[in-house]
């Protein structure tokens, strides 16, 4: 019985995507309906916190950390850890956002939380025309590892899904996961691979700390974006496994979790 729920909830959400496409739709227009820059926006806030950073790291302080240009450097783990941290922060909020909507209609419950995975998605995808900008700019060299980019954006659908999943109806039952998760959230952006790479932390520490490091699935993830770019950030096929793995486990998980507690939670919204 157990076995057979995540097949049979990932057949209804596909029969579901068509309605999934037109609310991720409606979330752009209206984040973006009364605004002057319009999506603009989407790409404002993970440029300027790169340009700061690279301020700090270039021009104020000598650095040791990453790769030439470090602006693209940066760009290819901001993006995808702003991706990363918005689904995080939403999802907390996804059934609770449109809670009667959640409670009358029939369509499976989790598209609530792949709508915000997929509204940040088009964010994402949105600010990468930035990255293309600088690359050109800076005259940094596409390699033919760009391949794997399409890779990195699947397996981090999968992993935010999953987390989204266990976080939706935990948020909703214990008001204390918000404060948590804003604190884990603070934390995991310094210890991923975000101001610098997996690469550096095995040359400083050696092969036994990476190892431990890259139990962190961000890592694998983000070094794989960044290996577009800088083929030397790949840190092996070990990372990209234990990312991949630890991604369908969080999916599974999220999907058994959060279709046990979905009765729970339509009584408390």
């Amino acid at each position: 019985m157990a076995g057979q729920a995540v097949p049979a909830r990932l057949i209804s959400l596909w029969g579901s995507r068509r309605i999934l496409s037109l609310l991720v739709s409606r979330d752009l227009k209206v984040k973006y309906s009364d605004s002057v820059l319009g999506y603009l926006w989407s790409i404002l806030e993970p440029l300027m916190m790169a340009v700061v950073y690279w301020f700090v790291f270039s021009v104020l302080m000598k650095r040791a950390l990453g790769e030439s240009p470090y602006i693209v450097f940066l760009l290819c783990g901001m993006l995808p850890w702003q991706w990363t941290q918005a689904v995080l922060r939403s999802s907390m909020k996804a059934l609770t956002k449109d809670s009667k909507l959640v409670r009358s209609t029939n369509l499976p419950r989790e598209i609530w939380v792949l709508r915000t995975v997929f509204s940040h998605f088009a964010e994402f995808i949105y600010a990468l025309p930035v990255l293309a900008a600088f690359a050109i700019f800076t005259h940094a060299h596409l390699t033919w590892r760009v391949v794997f980019v399409p890779v990195a954006m699947l397996i981090q659908i999968m992993l935010l899904t999953g987390v989204g999943l266990l976080l939706a109806p935990a948020a909703v039952l214990y008001g204390d996961v918000e404060r948590v998760m804003r604190i884990v959230t603070r934390l995991l952006f310094y210890f991923s691979p975000v101001l610098y790479g997996g690469a550096d932390v095995r040359e400083r520490f050696g092969d036994v700390v990476a190892g431990i490091y890259y139990l962190n699935p961000l890592t694998g993830l983000f070094d794989l974006y960044r290996t577009a770019f800088f083929p030397d950030q790949w840190t092996g096929w070990i990372s990209i496994t234990v990312t991949f793995v630890v991604s369908v486990v969080f999916l599974v998980a999220g999907i058994h979790v959060f279709k046990r507690l979905e009765g729970t939670v339509l009584k408390e919204i």
